[in-house]
């Protein structure tokens, strides 16, 4: 019995199935298939708190947008949630409503000259959707494999290096990372993580264990992030823990705030998006008597508040969103340039990233792309975070029902790091869904990007 069959004979999907409720059926398939109201959240573009309204009925659940979204993510026959086989083309997406104190989205025909600001990195790129891109695979394979064996086997290899190799090493990790090299990234860090744990077992004096345990969280802490691009949670709450434990014994105090940020990002991701606020902003206000001490200082301060309001708003507390990301640009202004101080690249740059990422999560999607149109990509100087960039457009572009510009998105972002669409659900999730709307059917090349990707039903 395959697994969808097996899902759908399970007595909690064929009573949901046999009741009728919409809200029941998606909360008996998201169990069955062992998905987190975390996890779906960031395949839907919905947050945690809306999600379980719909489940439990508190909020009715009736807008095709979001039905067609949840049946895509969770693969549910469409007639189970109400739906037409395929969408219908009549439907339209709302406008969503402006919120008070934040720019709100121009009509259609508005404000031309910043909208072809935003739209000039996207034109041409649907007619050069194939170009450098023929020779990348499309089946896509695990390359967190041996990071995972790393992680649940102690390593028996590993050699100690000496802490200015360690740091060396990690260095060119980053770089990978900051490149967009996810899977580069996954595929160096199980030599780096065993080289590091033999490193620190090699310490023998007080400073050596304290430096080499700083260094060894700071891996954990990158470990965390990749594993996050690839969207496994497990391995996420894992090398977040061992961060959080190193950093503990190292004693430093922006290497121990670096790691309650990782932290806090997998408590959100896996449905305690509370905790990780209350978790963040607490680490953040013990910062404040240190912010004199120099720029890293207010650096990884201000990374902990956009974290922090980016957490609040996938809990949906808009409030408390709009309140700490206010506090965020503030401390970027404070800073002198946009300089990566403590490797946090934080900058009033990355603020705005945030704001688009708030404005989405919160349904706002065309605040998200009014945000965005101030942002000007080709400033953002690390290619992992253009490439987030493109992808946050192209959620909100998805979210708001306009496939075309979503699609040159998606492009934008594939061409800054294809690994930023080859390895990322959401992406998928969205590619998968501009396969089936019918006014996506022309975009030129969709179905190749689709089976780059690694798209459940791309043509091949």
């Amino acid at each position: 019995m395959d697994q969808a069959r097996a899902i759908w004979n399970t007595p909690a999907v064929r009573t949901a199935a046999e009741s009728g409720d919409y809200g029941a059926v998606v909360r008996a398939v998201r169990r069955a298939t062992n998905l987190t109201l975390a996890e779906l959240a960031e395949l839907c573009s919905y947050s945690i708190s809306s999600l379980s309204r719909l489940e439990r009925g508190k909020q009715h659940l009736g807008d095709v947008r979001v039905l067609r979204s949840l049946a895509d993510a969770l693969d549910i026959p469409p007639h189970l949630l109400g739906l037409a086989n395929t969408p219908p083309q009549t439907v339209r997406p709302r406008r969503p409503a402006a919120i008070v104190g934040v720019i709100s989205a121009p009509d259609e025909e508005s404000e031309p000259m910043r909208r072809r600001t935003l739209l000039t990195g996207l034109t041409g790129l649907a007619g050069a959707a194939t170009l450098g891109t023929s020779a990348l695979p499309s089946a896509i394979g695990n390359p967190l494999t041996g990071l995972e064996h790393v992680l649940l086997v102690p390593p028996s290899t590993g050699n100690p290096v000496g802490l200015p190799r360690l740091g060396h090493d990690l260095a060119a990790v980053r770089s990978s990372f900051d490149l967009g090299r996810y899977a580069d990234v996954a595929a160096d860090l199980p030599n780096l993580l065993c080289n590091a744990l033999a490193t620190v077992a090699a310490a023998d004096s007080g400073d050596d264990i304290g430096a080499t345990n700083a260094v060894l969280a700071q891996i954990y802490v990158l470990a965390s992030t990749v594993t996050v691009k690839f969207a496994h949670n497990q391995l996420a709450w894992t090398t977040a823990d061992r961060a959080m434990q190193a950093a503990h014994i190292s004693g430093d105090t922006l290497t121990q705030a670096a790691a309650h940020r990782a932290w806090a990002i997998v408590l959100r991701r896996t449905g305690h998006a509370d905790t990780g606020t209350r978790l963040v902003v607490d680490t953040a206000a013990s910062l404040q008597s240190n912010l004199h001490r120099g720029p890293q200082y207010l650096s990884v301060y201000g990374s902990l508040l956009s974290t922090a309001a980016y957490t609040a708003a996938v809990d949906g507390d808009r409030a408390t969103a709009h309140t700490l990301i206010g506090e965020a640009i503030e401390a970027a202004t404070r800073l002198d340039n946009d300089a990566n101080s403590s490797r946090t690249g934080f900058s009033s740059t990355t603020v705005g990233l945030y704001r688009i990422s708030i404005a989405r999560v919160l349904g706002d999607s065309g605040t998200a792309i009014e945000v965005a149109r101030q942002i000007n990509p080709a400033t953002i100087a690390s290619r992992e975070r253009r490439a987030q960039y493109w992808s946050d457009v192209a959620r909100a572009f998805h979210q708001w029902g306009k496939p075309e510009a979503c699609y040159r998105a998606l492009l934008a972002a594939e061409q800054t790091s294809p690994d930023e669409v080859r390895y990322r659900k959401q992406i998928q999730h969205i590619t998968r869904s501009l396969l089936r709307d019918p006014a996506a059917t022309s975009l030129p090349g969709v179905q190749a990007f689709a089976l780059r990707t690694g798209t459940k039903g791309a043509a091949r």
